[in-house]
């Protein structure tokens, strides 16, 4: 499988140049040459089939031969070793728990494929390789855990002084050893301004080799897919039309849903759920799309102005946007709303949801106003990361599980930077 740039200014490549670089060098991201569709007896017997062997027959082709078929079984078999529960909220809402990984966040799943990848790709290489990433919350964390310790890898993650909780934080600056923490003075768009900077900048590239871990990564992104593939399997028995409403920030979760689709996923339609950050709302109303500065909120994971992947979304369809005006509904709402929605998951289900969850399930009730199916909402990262906020609510004190335990006294290191200029030095020392 070959990838191109969404730019279309740059030579397509392989699997492998594109995991390594990240970025196209004109910048743009990368993209599959080709999606082919499964068998249709894939979906039908997809309840007989265990998690991984669905997750790898679905990405095999994006990969295969790169790296050999044994290879990325064991690597499908690594990233995928916990649980993704589908929990029934009532009889037109379930929710899809992406919280059971090791940092107890929705990215755990593309953090560990993509440092696997890399790790196959780098065990023959003597370069060592930086790996750059901008959070907004829980990214850090689940990259940091994912490259920890992994051989020729460095891990540089900036994010925004005073906007991840205070768990988010300590769970990307406590690991030490090949992870550095940079605290930048500003908003999530800023830190990923100046990584974007950062591959632009011809005297660090041509010094050090740069790759990111963010969404817009190819091995980052498309792991992804299988969480869709996995509440489809739990759900197929019991529900014909089944929509998915994605909390979205980035909008890499609900673009790789998409691919899932084209896999030939049975999917009646995506709702992308977004706090006050409402570029893509806009542009669904608009047609014109006007990125804006980030604000902040309480599902701050979401606080994005410019999401870097709905340009992808565009290029799945065909940059009509008519089509993807069919298959794709994007609502905003308030912290005032998801705080209610909070309050009202705990109150009338029983269920403890996070702010993202909680946006989610809004973009839920809002679609069912209207159209009929069982929708799904994602549940991108466990209560207890956000416990000021959710305890404040409920006014229930929660448990700490073990992986939050396990950093929550530990202290934390971090570099202080406020420009570009001073991650360049940072990088470059």
């Amino acid at each position: 499988m070959n990838y191109y740039s969404l730019n279309r200014k740059a030579p397509n490549t392989t699997f492998e140049d594109a995991v390594v670089k990240g970025l196209a060098p004109d910048k743009g991201l990368y993209f599959p040459e080709s999606i082919t569709p499964l068998e249709a007896s894939f979906f039908e017997t997809i309840e007989d089939k265990s998690n991984t062997e669905i997750a790898f027959e679905a990405i095999k082709q994006f990969i295969v031969p790169e790296i050999p078929k044994d290879v990325l079984k064991t690597i499908v078999e690594e990233t995928l070793s916990f649980d993704f529960p589908v929990v029934e909220i009532n009889k037109n809402i379930s929710t899809l728990e992406l919280f059971h990984g090791p940092t107890m966040a929705f990215k755990d799943v593309g953090a560990r494929f993509m440092a696997r990848c890399l790790g196959y790709f780098n065990k023959t290489n003597t370069n060592d390789v930086t790996v750059l990433v901008a959070t907004s919350g829980d990214t850090g964390g689940a990259v940091a855990n994912g490259f920890l310790g992994v051989k020729g890898v460095n891990v540089v993650i900036l994010y925004p002084s005073g906007k991840v909780s205070d768990i988010q934080e300590k769970q990307l600056t406590t690991l030490g050893q090949n992870i550095t923490a940079l605290e930048v003075d500003g908003v999530f768009d800023d830190c990923q301004d100046m990584v974007k900077q950062a591959f632009m900048d011809e005297e660090l590239t041509s010094k050090m080799q740069l790759t990111s871990a963010n969404s817009i990564n190819i091995a980052r992104w498309l792991p992804q897919l299988f969480y869709f593939m996995f509440a489809y399997k739990q759900l197929k028995s019991k529900h014909k039309d089944i929509a998915f409403s994605v909390p979205s920030g980035n909008f890499g979760n609900i673009c790789a849903g998409m691919v899932a689709q084209k896999l030939g996923l049975p999917v009646k339609h995506f709702i992308a759920s977004n706090n006050a950050n409402d570029t893509v709302v806009n542009y669904m109303t608009t047609q014109s799309y006007d990125p804006k500065p980030s604000v902040q909120t309480i599902s701050n994971a979401m606080d994005v102005g410019n999401p870097s992947n709905f340009i992808r979304i565009q290029e799945l369809h065909n940059n009509d946007f008519d089509a993807l005006k069919t298959n794709l509904s994007s609502y905003s709402f308030t912290d005032a709303e998801t705080r209610t929605a909070l309050l009202e998951l705990y109150k009338e289900f029983n269920y403890v949801a996070d702010p993202h969850g909680a946006v989610g399930y809004l973009g839920a009730k809002t679609y069912l106003e209207n159209n009929d199916a069982h929708v799904v909402f994602l549940e991108t990262a466990h209560p207890t990361k956000f416990l000021d906020v959710v305890e404040d609510v409920i006014k229930k004190t929660l448990p700490l599980p073990s992986q939050i335990e396990a950093v929550i006294d530990k202290e934390k290191v971090s570099n202080k930077i406020a420009t570009y200029e001073k991650l360049k030095s940072f990088l470059l020392s």
